[in-house]
């Protein structure tokens, strides 16, 4: 199979970028993959392809950007220059930009290419309709909002029009199927980045390290955990150091240079900026809780996943898409109200003060990141592919269900 994947990839900092690193590593070793055809976004440095040899062709085109408003040419026409044979699409409603017309136009390249006659799956990790638009830091104008969810289901048709839609949460599924009238909608699960070798669960001398992980400013906030933690060190003798990893959401530009000021006289704050791939084991590893301080979600969270396979203790909010992956996939932490400051203080000083229980966090969650190993998921991808092919050679429409009880067995 000579397999096109349309994703940011590193060192891009455009949404889904570490995802489509991961799917790529683990496509490279799949047998029936033969070529990986990676249409990313252009960057000034040169993409990661730290793998080792395995007999993968791995081509890069660089063709697109992100706000501009020639992606859905400049793609289209990749595509019909390298032939595929299968195109994955790795995508959520900002991926191409945001701004509302070179968004809209990107997620108009699945139907585009299901037209071309290619097997076409796309990989949607949210939907609007299970987005809270003005706590995930839209809008707050309720006739924006109707105006966002008018596009939003537009748009949502075009992403239908690929041969399978795969969504990563059962719910998105069936709000898709119930609300579109549509039988192409595939439960595929997000996966585990990496299952390294089961970790010592043992922290490293000094402070306890609470971290946060991620682009912050619009729904994912940093107040609530500096301000939870000034509460425990008011009222306990522990050592903490808070870790802010990551960068500014594109939406929310200055946000955490806004937080350093406003937070300047808090002691043990690091912000450690963008974190390099080869830097996220560490920063994992050395953390005694990872932390979701988010008021909204919007999609499976990848950081949860991280957690898992480096073996953390989560402190997380009980709402959304969060609630939901933890029930599906065997997750567990301590939850929060997303709102309240000692709610989470609470959280976060059950698990850094009796180790016991932080041990059999981490070590369930562990457990959770390697029943979902990223290989896995990707041979779920190409069992569909399959099953497209199938179908399109037989004149007879893809049976989901069918392929789904082949992946149970």
């Amino acid at each position: 199979m000579k397999l096109a994947i349309v994703t940011a990839y590193p060192p891009s900092k455009v949404t889904l970028t570490e995802y489509g690193y991961y799917l790529v590593k683990h496509f490279r070793l799949q047998e029936e993959v033969t070529e990986l055809i990676l249409i990313t976004d252009r960057t000034d440095e040169p993409k990661d392809l730290n793998f080792e040899e395995n007999g993968c062709k791995i081509t890069v085109k660089e063709c697109w950007s992100f706000n501009s408003y020639s992606n859905i040419f400049s793609i289209s026409k990749t595509i019909s220059q390298t032939k595929p044979d299968a195109v994955l699409f790795n995508l959520q409603f900002l991926k191409f930009g945001d701004k509302k017309i070179p968004a809209a136009l990107g997620l108009m390249l699945p139907f585009i290419c299901k037209s071309k006659g290619i097997p076409t799956i796309s990989l949607l990790h949210n939907i609007l309709e299970q987005v809270d638009l003005e706590n995930a830091g839209f809008t707050k104008n309720k006739l924006l909002q109707s105006i966002y969810n008018f596009i939003g289901t537009t748009l949502t048709k075009f992403v239908l029009a690929s041969d399978i839609l795969a969504v990563t949460i059962s719910k998105y599924v069936t709000t898709l199927e119930d609300k579109y009238k549509v039988k192409n909608v595939a439960l595929i699960p997000h996966g585990a980045f990496e299952t390294p070798p089961e970790p010592d669960f043992k922290l490293p001398a000094g402070p306890k390290q609470v971290m946060a992980f991620g682009k912050f400013g619009t729904y994912k906030k940093v107040e609530i955990l500096i301000e939870a933690v000034e509460e425990i060190r008011a009222r306990t003798n522990e050592d903490i150091e808070i870790v802010i990893a990551g960068t500014d959401s594109p939406n929310t530009p200055g946000y955490l240079e806004e937080m350093k000021q406003k937070y300047s006289h808090v002691p043990q704050i690091r912000y450690t900026g963008y974190v390099a791939e080869e830097d996220v084991a560490k920063i994992f590893g050395d953390s005694a809780v990872t932390v979701f301080p988010y008021t909204s979600t919007t999609g499976s969270s990848g950081v949860l996943h991280q957690a898992g396979s480096y073996g953390n203790a989560v402190a997380l909010p009980d709402l959304g898409d969060l609630s939901v992956l933890v029930k599906e996939e065997g997750y567990v932490g301590e939850f929060f109200d997303a709102h309240n400051t000692s709610s989470l203080a609470n959280a976060i000083e059950k698990i850094i003060t009796d180790d016991a229980y932080r041990v059999q966090l981490a070590k369930q969650n562990y457990k959770a990141a390697c029943s979902l190993p990223m290989s896995t998921i990707t041979q779920m991808y190409i069992d569909y592919f399959k099953a497209i092919q199938k179908s399109k050679e037989s004149g007879f429409n893809i049976d989901i269900s069918t392929v789904e009880k082949k992946l149970v067995h």
